[in-house]
C-alpha cells in the first residue's frame, strides 16, 4: 500500500493518508517477517495483507475513546482483517511504528528537497557562466572594494549548492533508519530479524541500538541540514535585496505583468520573494534548536519530543522546498543590469585600484608601509574631492618618481584584476 506514496509532493509526505499507509505497510512486513520465522501462521499473513486497510475519519473516532493513536489505527485495521489481526503488532510497541514511519516521511520529504536543490544547482550554473565576465564592484563592510563579476558571487552560490547537497545527501543516509525492537528496544518479544526485514522493504536501515525510540541526535542533524541549506538561501536573497536597492540597483527580482509592488506607491517594485526566504529561514533555524533540545530524554524514553516532532518535521521540510521554489524562480528570472554595474564601479573615482597602486610601490623596493601612507592621502584626497584617484596620484611628485605616466596607467586595468577569473571557474567545475 505504500508504493503508492513513493514520490507524493511535500505537502502529501505529511498527510494522515500517507503517514497510515506507511503505519499500515509497516505493521504487514512484520506480520511477513513473523510468519517466515514460524511464530505466526503464513496463511494468517496472507489474509492480513488482502484485507489490511484503514480509514482515517474511523480512526480519529476512535482515538477520541482511546486517547492513542497507535492503538485506534491497529483497532481500525482489525475492523476490517477480523480474527487475523490478533497477529497485527505482535510483540511490537507504538515508537516501532511511529518511529520507522518518521523516518520513511523524512526519507521522502530529503529526497524532494535533494532534487529541489539539484535543480537550484544548475541554474546557478547556467546563469553563473552567463555574467562570467561581466564586471561589478565587489563590496566589503557594504563599503565598494575591488571590482569582481557577477558572475564570480553566481560561482559562489553554486558551490554551495554543491555542498548543500553533499550535506542533505548525509542527512537523508542518517535519519533513513527504522526499528523494530519492542518496548525498550531489547527484541525481548521478536526477532531482530522482523526489524531487519521490515527496514529492507522500507529501504532504511535498522538502528543499531535503540530504546524505546531512535535516538534524536539523528533527527537533530536533518533539521539543523535543513537550516543550512536555509541560510544558504538567506544569502543569496540578502545579496540580491541589497542590489535591488535604488541607489544600487545592479540585479532585481523579475516584475511580472500586473505585479504590484504597493498599495499606496504605484512606483514600487520590491524584493518581496527575497523578503519571504530571509524571513522562512529564521523559522527553520529556530526548529533546529527544538530538534537539538528533544535529543535529551527521560531513561529509555519519554514523549516530550512527540510533540514538538510534529510541528517542526512538516513545517520545516515544506517551508524549505517552498524556499527552494521560491530561490530557483528568482535565479532563473533575475533581472541583471551591467551598465548600473558600470556605472556604480567609477562612483568612488577609481578608489579601487589604491591595493594595486600600493602594491606596484612595493615592487618598486618601498616598503609596504611607506607605499600605504602615500596611496592612503591621495585616496582621501579622492574622497574628499571627488578627483578622479589617477589624477591626483599623477599631481603627487613623490608617487610619480616610482613611477612613469604610462606605468601608472596601466594599473588603472579592469582585465588585470579579473585576469584570474576562468581559473576560478574551472576549480568549480564551471568551464
Amino acid at each position: 500500500m505504500i508504493q503508492r506514496y513513493t514520490r507524493p509532493d511535500m505537502g502529501a509526505i505529511w498527510s494522515d493518508e500517507n503517514k497510515y499507509a506507511i503505519w499500515l505497510e509497516i505493521e504487514v512486513l512484520a506480520c511477513e517477517a513473523q510468519a517466515e520465522l514460524g511464530v505466526i501462521p503464513k496463511d494468517a499473513v496472507a489474509e492480513i495483507r488482502a484485507k489490511a486497510a484503514f480509514n482515517v475519519e474511523r480512526i480519529l473516532e476512535i482515538e477520541e475513546i482511546t486517547k492513542h493513536d497507535v492503538i485506534a489505527f491497529t483497532t481500525n485495521v482489525a475492523e476490517y482483517v477480523g480474527p487475523a489481526s490478533r497477529f497485527i503488532h505482535m510483540g511490537m510497541t507504538s515508537s516501532d511504528v511511529l518511529d520507522t514511519c518518521l523516518g520513511v516521511q523524512l526519507k521522502q520529504a530529503g529526497e524532494l528537497i535533494l532534487a529541489d536543490l539539484i535543480s537550484l544547482r544548475d541554474i546557478l550554473a547556467r546563469r553563473a557562466r552567463e555574467f562570467k565576465y561581466t564586471v561589478c564592484i565587489g563590496r566589503s563592510h557594504g563599503i565598494h572594494a575591488e571590482p569582481t563579476t557577477f558572475g564570480l558571487k553566481l560561482a559562489l552560490w553554486h558551490e554551495e549548492c554543491k555542498r548543500s547537497i553533499e550535506r542533505m545527501q548525509r542527512a537523508i543516509e542518517t535519519i533513513s533508519v527504522g526499528m523494530i525492537s519492542g518496548a525498550v528496544g531489547t527484541f525481548e518479544h521478536l526477532s531482530p530479524e522482523v526489524e531487519e526485514y521490515v527496514c529492507a522493504k522500507l529501504g532504511l536501515t535498522p538502528a543499531p541500538v535503540s530504546t524505546q525510540v531512535i535516538q534524536r541526535d539523528r533527527h537533530a542533524e536533518f533539521l539543523t541540514t535543513l537550516a543550512i541549506v536555509g541560510a544558504f538561501l538567506e544569502k543569496i536573497a540578502t545579496e540580491i535585496r541589497h542590489l535591488q536597492r535604488t541607489e544600487v540597483l545592479e540585479a532585481e527580482e523579475y516584475f511580472s505583468p500586473g505585479q504590484k509592488g504597493s498599495s499606496a506607491m504605484p512606483h514600487k517594485r520590491n524584493p518581496i520573494l527575497s523578503e519571504r526566504i530571509c524571513g522562512m529561514a529564521r523559522i527553520l533555524r529556530g526548529n533546529a534548536m527544538a530538534a537539538i533540545e528533544n535529543n535529551a530524554l527521560w531513561h529509555e524514553r519519554d514523549i516530550s519530543h512527540s510533540s514538538v516532532e510534529r510541528v517542526i518535521c512538516p513545517d520545516s521540510t515544506i517551508a524549505l522546498d517552498y524556499m527552494l521554489h521560491l530561490a530557483t524562480g528568482l535565479i532563473d528570472k533575475l533581472l541583471v543590469y551591467p551598465d548600473a554595474m558600470k556605472r556604480n564601479l567609477g562612483l568612488t573615482h577609481g578608489l579601487p585600484f589604491s591595493q594595486s597602486v600600493m602594491l606596484a610601490l612595493v615592487r618598486k623596493d618601498v616598503t609596504r608601509e611607506d607605499a600605504y601612507k602615500m596611496v592612503q592621502r591621495n585616496a582621501m584626497q579622492t574622497w574628499q574631492t571627488k578627483t578622479p584617484l589617477r589624477e591626483t596620484l599623477g599631481e603627487d611628485s613623490e608617487i610619480m618618481s616610482f613611477f612613469t605616466s604610462e606605468e601608472l596607467d596601466a594599473i588603472f586595468d579592469d582585465a588585470r584584476m579579473l585576469k584570474n577569473v576562468d581559473a576560478i571557474f574551472a576549480r568549480c567545475g564551471l568551464v
